[in-house]
């Protein structure tokens, strides 16, 4: 039976697991963890076969270069994430700024930030992410 997901207070249908054969590592940091992103897609080879989701704690007016700053050094496809985007492996996706994210089978889903507390980004993610994949 699917699980319910609550996000921006709408209750979404998540599918109890994914369908994909492959690992997407979901990776939080806060504002100041340009350095540790830098760190681990260093270290990320062009064949994990994995898709790599990063979300940082932002303030909601803040506009974020973190992709460019990370395609510099990825030797893998680093992409913002746009809503409904299908997750792929050996790619990495990054969160827009002023944006909650969740997952639903091999999809990525946006919603507005406006009633989101900072500090609960990173957690709804994770849980979507646990949810399903």
């Amino acid at each position: 039976m699917p699980q319910k997901l609550k996000i921006d207070s709408e209750i979404e249908e998540v599918p109890s697991s994914s369908k994909h054969n492959f690992q997407v590592v979901g990776v939080g940091a806060s504002a100041g963890g340009l350095e540790a992103f830098k760190n681990l897609l260093e270290a990320i080879p062009k064949d994990s076969g994995m898709a790599y989701v990063l979300v940082q704690h932002l303030s909601p007016k803040h506009e974020s270069n973190l992709t460019q700053i990370l395609s510099r050094i990825a030797k893998i496809p680093v992409q913002e994430i746009k809503d409904d985007l299908k997750i792929f492996p050996d790619n990495i996706y990054v969160l827009p700024s002023d944006k909650v994210l969740s997952t639903t089978d091999g999809v990525l889903k946006l919603t507005s930030r406006q009633s989101i507390k900072t500090h609960l980004v990173i957690d709804i993610f994770f849980t979507s992410l646990a949810v399903v994949w």
